[in-house]
């Protein structure tokens, strides 16, 4: 599997108002009333979403069967009229396409592709087998379903194009660091339980080099400590420039522990001696969903005041 020192990355053309937007469910089904939602959201954006009538099949708690959903996404890719895609949602299932993807018709159609949670299965793969840039954000039946469930600063500066991609966080924010000092390095990351479940496949992941983004939802401090553990004794820590954790949805320790989640994550991580900074709201969120541009260079810096993310190379770029 490629390395992250690849020089050469797959990046696509910003989105503008007036694209179509291709719509696929790549994992698990989803409730077409917020579906619905999201895609008018899109709409008033300016946007044109764009779906196959497949799209609502159903087969147990998938979004129709394996051979429907690579099909649906590799299409998105092949169609000219196409600018970008946007997963419906997240939940389970887009390991079962990893067998199946041709990556050489994903790489032969770089575009706009947006998704998160069980998402990162793909999103991870899409980098390090062909150098593609993807973007852990909102997803059409979830946030953009929601009233104000976009952070529309980040979503623009990422897929639009619109001025330099930065975040930036004061003392007065839930982001904090844990650690304080500086890094550059990929971007690159998502739901913690994929990530895990990569380790011992072909489509394991590549952390070497990078600013690696956690994230989960609903899950025990135990549990965390448990996969953070495992990505520790698999190695993946080694190499890694600076550590972004997300906001952690209700991964609170029980009522009436005195330990806290930070406690917990830098018990494994501390000895790093690199940037850890928790809190970045993207991925599973109680509010506006971030954007981050998986696969670009970024710089990190942390200090006990403030934290900034910034992107050192642009994030799309137009193809002529």
């Amino acid at each position: 599997m490629p390395s992250h020192t690849k020089s050469v990355r797959l990046k696509a053309a910003p989105l503008r108002s007036g694209d179509r937007i291709g719509v696929i469910a790549p994992a698990s089904s989803f409730k077409r009333q917020e579906f619905e939602a999201g895609c008018e959201a899109l709409r008033t954006l300016g946007y044109e979403p764009v779906f196959s009538d497949s799209i609502f099949d159903r087969d147990l708690y998938f979004a129709g069967s394996a051979e429907r959903r690579c099909r649906e996404l590799e299409q998105m890719f092949a169609r000219d009229d196409v600018k970008g895609i946007l997963c419906a949602r997240g939940g389970y299932g887009a390991n079962y396409l990893l067998p199946h993807l041709d990556i050489r018709k994903i790489a032969e159609h770089p575009k706009v592709f947006v998704g998160y949670s069980d998402l990162t299965t793909l999103m991870t793969w899409f980098y390090a087998a062909a150098g593609l840039v993807a973007f852990h954000g909102p997803m059409v039946a979830k946030d953009f379903a929601r009233a104000d469930g976009v952070d529309l600063s980040s979503w623009k500066a990422a897929v639009e194009g619109s001025g330099g991609w930065c975040l930036e966080f004061d003392s007065n924010s839930q982001v904090k660091a844990l650690a304080t000092g500086s890094a550059e390095g990929v971007l690159y990351g998502g739901c913690l339980s994929m990530l895990v479940a990569s380790l011992g496949t072909p489509w394991e992941i590549q952390t070497e080099g990078t600013i690696f983004f956690i994230e989960d939802v609903g899950t025990k401090p135990y549990q965390i400590d448990r996969m953070l553990m495992h990505l520790e004794l698999a190695g993946k820590f080694e190499g890694v420039r600076g550590i972004i954790f997300g906001e952690m949805l209700d991964c609170a320790p029980p009522l009436g522990q005195s330990y806290t989640l930070e406690q917990v994550m830098m018990r494994i991580i501390g000895g790093l001696n690199v940037p850890v900074v928790y809190g970045v709201p993207s991925g599973h969120v109680a509010g506006q969903n971030i954007t981050l541009p998986m696969g670009v260079n970024v710089s990190l810096e942390a200090n006990g005041s403030a934290v900034r993310v910034s992107a050192l190379e642009p994030v799309t770029e137009w193809v002529g």
